[in-house]
């Protein structure tokens, strides 16, 4: 659908409106599609995305909606599988619905970010990372977290300055996510002329690392830098473990749960991995905590607040345009600033953050975890 189909609907849609004498679509709710996994190794995640966002939703609600309306979430599984993604955003073309928060894993939300951009649909992701995600042009799509190209320089730097290993090796999963911000890694180490004795992919859903930890072995690889997420990071910590490979590991966010202790047990203690701020450490946002916890909700989640941002940032900009016109949203998402949980945003023209910070933790074996940067 171009441009100017899309207004030449908006308006047609608008006339049906004025027209609708006995009925009125005010008291309607406004939708948001929630898009993301609910099933799959990677659901966890999902679940810290419809935590946030619904409880934003609520939060919204409760204080009165958004110009004389409700929002309403509508939750939809891609399994972060790029196929199934782009079968759920066509089916949430088919149902109407004008606002995604969503989707979660980067290769699955960049073909449905095409499609929501064709059909005129605005769309905030809270934990899609890929830098090529906001790189097309499109304006309708947006981003509530930080790039790999942020995330990834800030663990080479603290590699780095910190741990200063004499070999290295940086692996990946071979997707979108995890090859990007391994990339970003492998740039730093390269730059600081730290040797990489190994720059490999693993395929995501393998079990056994075997053959490549004795690889890093017979390499006499001091630090690992995986690329991707906790299944794959939890079982090469254990095997590590039990075949005697002693090295320092280290993951972006995709590694940073608490599923990782179950996969790898006693392994996982010192595990390094870059972060969103904790911001439910903020105490600005204690009530929100507390909200969340009597719920029987963890808000530790790397995506739990820029989900909550998200809709946050959508729900302010209907307000400032008293529309949902997604192109008049849009424009006001870039054109303003937003106070949120996670501090105040202000988005750049491709519709990313102009500012964000990923922290370097230390992951311990009992779920919680150290800051190691600031």
């Amino acid at each position: 659908m171009s441009k100017t189909t899309r207004n030449l609907s908006k308006l047609l849609a608008a006339m049906a409106l004025a027209g609708a004498a006995t009925y009125s679509m005010a008291a309607e709710p406004i939708k948001i599609a929630l898009a993301g996994p609910v099933t799959g190794p990677v659901a966890q995640y999902g679940d810290m995305q419809s935590m946030g966002a619904n409880m934003a939703i609520e939060q919204i609600n409760k204080a009165g909606g958004v110009n004389g309306r409700m929002l309403e979430a509508v939750t939809y599984d891609d399994a972060c599988d790029p196929k199934q993604a782009v079968a759920v955003a066509n089916k949430i073309v088919n149902d109407g619905i004008q606002f995604v928060v969503g989707h979660l894993c980067s290769g699955s939300t960049q073909p449905a970010a095409d499609i929501y951009e064709e059909e005129g649909i605005l769309m905030i992701t809270a934990a899609s990372t890929a830098p090529e995600l906001t790189q097309k042009g499109h304006t309708l799509i947006f981003r509530t977290i930080g790039l790999d190209n942020m995330q990834g320089p800030a663990a080479g730097k603290y590699v780095v300055e910190n741990l200063k290993p004499a070999r290295a090796a940086v692996l990946h999963d071979k997707q979108q996510y995890g090859e990007g911000v391994a990339t970003a890694v492998k740039a730093a180490l390269d730059e600081a002329k730290i040797p990489v004795a190994l720059f490999e992919g693993v395929t995501a859903g393998d079990k056994d690392f075997s053959a490549l930890i004795a690889k890093m072995k017979r390499e006499n690889v001091e630090f690992v830098y995986f690329g991707g997420y906790h299944p794959e990071m939890g079982a090469l910590l254990r095997q590590s473990a039990e075949n005697g490979f002693k090295a320092r590991f280290m993951g972006p966010e995709g590694v940073g749960n608490t599923d990782i202790t179950a996969i790898a047990g006693a392994a996982a203690e010192g595990m390094m991995t870059t972060l969103p701020k904790a911001f439910d450490e903020d105490p600005a946002n204690a009530d929100l905590v507390k909200a969340f916890k009597d719920k029987g909700q963890d808000p530790s989640g790397a995506f739990v607040f820029p989900a909550y941002a998200a809709v946050q940032v959508m729900a302010d900009a209907m307000k400032i345009t008293n529309s949902t016109d997604t192109d008049k949203i849009a424009e006001a998402i870039r054109s303003n600033s937003f106070d949120t949980p996670t501090g105040t945003l202000e988005f750049d023209e491709k519709g990313d953050l102009k500012e964000f910070s990923f922290i370097v933790y230390e992951w311990h074996a009992d779920n919680t975890k150290t800051a190691l940067t600031e």
